[in-house]
């Protein structure tokens, strides 16, 4: 690629994790407060109501059966994540939830590999280091001192995790289904999301439960932070490289742990933050 397109490419992706940082904070920040399935519903359907004039926009016919296809794959694998992720956050501290499920970013680079690319060493000492840092970053805060902190903090972490394979799963995704054009990729992935939110609201039997006007406008804000990350990141995707892309779009942590730190005050031990910072640089290196 030319020199102007990987620039582009990497700053719309770099854009793109700016807003799903912004997103995540506000989001996992109210789902403390809010039942998890209001706070999936809001952002979902602010995705749905923004994506239809997006599609209508555009003219383009609907996509082939492979991109369709895999933009629902990419609704799916987003809900996922985002409902274990916005759980995490809520329960665990920010600062060590968000660089843990930044780490899917080795799937897709991982699925390089077995198409037919090869890993530098930099991408393997990467995975060693994120590895590691999740590791670190996984160590009990020494405020969780009774067994329900400890528990807590150990529940965050495996849904971190479990968030971190399903955005792993989305980028993969999102790359194939942006062939059939942005725009499709964002109704179709948010038609997905909102359907397997109200399933599982119908499901579990979640209560209805309407947002007060201010909890309200901060998961609109959420929401729209969201679509438009979806959309930067399916800009990015249409010259760029599954791994450069990808990468810089998962260094969105970097928000989620600056915003933390400067509006809930966290702190973090010694050790704890030596993952934190072991895990980004893990992310990053993968890219290279």
């Amino acid at each position: 690629m030319a020199w102007p397109i990987v620039l582009d490419t990497v700053l719309l992706a770099l854009a793109a994790s700016l807003c799903w940082g912004t997103a995540d904070f506000t989001a996992g920040l109210k789902a403390r407060t809010v039942p998890l399935a209001t706070v999936l519903t809001v952002a979902q359907g602010i995705g749905l109501v923004l994506a239809v004039p997006v599609v209508l926009a555009s003219g383009r016919a609907f996509p082939a059966a492979g991109p369709a296809l895999a933009s629902i794959g990419a609704g799916v694998a987003v809900i996922v994540g985002l409902a274990c992720f916005y759980r995490a956050l809520a329960a665990g501290t920010m600062s060590v939830v968000a660089p843990v499920a930044a780490t899917g970013v080795a799937i897709p680079v991982l699925a390089g590999v077995l198409g037919g690319n090869h890993l530098a060493a930099a991408q393997v000492i990467g995975m060693v280091a994120a590895v590691a840092g999740v590791a670190l970053a996984s160590r009990h805060p020494s405020l969780a001192t009774t067994a329900a902190g400890r528990r807590r903090h150990r529940d965050s972490i495996v849904l971190a995790v479990v968030a971190a394979a399903a955005f792993g799963a989305y980028f993969l995704f999102a790359h194939i289904g942006t062939r059939g054009g942005v725009a499709w990729l964002l109704l179709l992935a948010n038609v997905t999301g909102l359907l397997g939110v109200l399933a599982a609201r119908v499901v579990i039997r979640a209560r209805p439960h309407l947002p007060g006007s201010g909890d309200l406008g901060l998961l609109a804000l959420a929401g729209v932070l969201e679509f438009a990350a979806t959309g930067l990141y399916g800009l990015a995707n249409r010259h760029g490289q599954l791994s450069v892309v990808a990468v810089a779009g998962s260094l969105y942590p970097v928000a989620t742990v600056l915003l933390a730190r400067a509006f809930l005050r966290e702190r973090l031990v010694r050790a704890q933050a030596f993952g934190v910072g072991l895990a980004l640089v893990g992310v990053a290196l993968i890219s290279a």
